[in-house]
């Protein structure tokens, strides 16, 4: 059995331990949360930290391993391909890693390459002289963490007294301590899923985006299922960045916002498989590719499937839920029959909600899979707000 490492065994990872071991592979996962749900999936594990990458290496020089994967956080990215590069396996350039992780550089290579419109980028730390820029700054703008991700911190400033506090925010969220500023983009967000192998990009998914209001603009559901007018301009863009960006291998997940004017900017980078159920339902149903045993095999250096296989149309809700302490849930399995939607949670009686800022708050998701988007769309949300009204909780 070849030995495949995955780093990060959260919630949504899970998925990706899981489809391995199904698949006849000897998994290994590590985290450095103890109580990780994707341990007990995985035939071995061990409690790491993923964003220390010599801690990451020494492991996995240890375990002999073929392959070594992060799936949907962008906190493993670093130490996989560090470990790839090592030890000799698949797996994304190193320096071309480095640059993803800093939104910065990402953002400066974009602008020098005129992928999109963003012009006004700084990067600032807890030395940043705010005085100094924030009246040189055009507003509004985004600051958020210079290696963030789940929209955690990443915050609106529309005046200059509000631009210090909100660097703050984001500078203590980033692991280096960091931000980014840049241009806010008033439009519709859309998220891309793609795949890079032997020198050729797969553009395998533009999902519609469902976010909150400012000045937190976190995620709470996709859709995948109607031609969009403005995809081949989304998908050329896209193209575009992951050249000038030199990513060689592996997963792309993008967001970008699309103006009223129909200009495309991107606004998110992660070289990884998208989170919020992207790699494990959204793409695999609604597009038909076989994403995770894509990423698995590519990953071993074993021949891949790029066909394609029945699709269907796919809507998901974030469960993101009135904040509280949970002293009941519901029955999960009549709403699904009821519903013929399909609930993937984490919630236990005795739990803390959080008021939903970023995504990471979220407590699980709602799956509706059919034929009309759009009545797809209505039944997600429908079922989404019926478990928030049927939770009972302390507040």
């Amino acid at each position: 059995m070849k030995k495949l490492l995955i780093l990060g065994a959260g919630f949504l990872q899970a998925f990706v331990i899981r489809k391995a071991v199904e698949m006849g592979y000897y998994v290994i996962a590590i985290d450095k949360n103890p109580e990780s749900v994707g341990f007990k999936d995985a035939h071995e594990y061990a409690v790491v930290d993923i964003v220390d990458i010599e801690a990451c290496y020494d492991y996995a020089r240890r375990k002999a391993i073929d392959g070594v994967m992060t799936c949907a956080t962008d906190y493993g990215v670093l130490a996989a391909s560090y470990i790839a590069s090592k030890l000799d396996l698949n797996g994304i350039n190193f320096q071309t890693a480095q640059m993803i992780k800093n939104k910065y550089l990402v953002r400066k290579c974009l602008h020098e390459n005129k992928v999109d419109g963003i012009s006004q980028y700084y990067e600032v730390d807890g030395r940043t002289d705010f005085d100094n820029i924030c009246s040189t700054i055009k507003y509004p703008v985004m600051a958020k963490p210079i290696d963030g991700s789940g929209s955690k911190s990443a915050n609106c400033v529309r005046t200059c007294d509000k631009l210090k506090e909100a660097c703050y925010d984001a500078i203590s969220s980033s692991v280096v301590g960091g931000a980014l500023i840049e241009d806010f983009i008033d439009g519709h967000e859309y998220g891309v899923e793609s795949f890079v192998i032997d020198g050729q990009v797969v553009l395998m998914a533009v999902m519609e985006k469902f976010m909150t209001q400012a000045p937190y603009f976190a995620e709470l559901g996709h859709s995948l299922g109607r031609q969009l007018s403005i995809e081949n301009d989304i998908k050329e863009r896209v193209k575009k960045a992951i050249k000038v960006l030199g990513i060689d291998f592996g997963s792309v997940n993008m967001d970008v916002l699309v103006s009223e004017t129909g200009d495309v900017s991107i606004v998110d980078i992660g070289a990884r498989m998208g989170g919020n159920l992207i790699g494990s339902h959204i793409v695999p149903i609604g597009t038909g590719h076989k994403y995770l045993e894509l990423l698995i095999k590519s990953t071993l250096n074993e021949p891949v499937d790029l066909d394609l296989y029945e699709t269907k149309a796919i809507a998901t809700r974030l469960l993101a839920l009135k904040p509280g302490i949970v002293t009941n849930l519901p029955d999960f399995g009549a709403i699904e029959k009821e519903y013929g939607v399909s609930i993937h949670h984490h919630l236990k009686i005795g739990d803390k909600i959080s008021e939903y800022k970023t995504n990471l708050d979220g407590c699980g998701y709602v799956v509706a899979v059919g034929e009309n988007i759009d009545e797809l769309n209505k039944k997600a949300e429908l079922v989404k707000r019926l478990i928030d009204e049927t939770i009972e909780r302390l507040e």
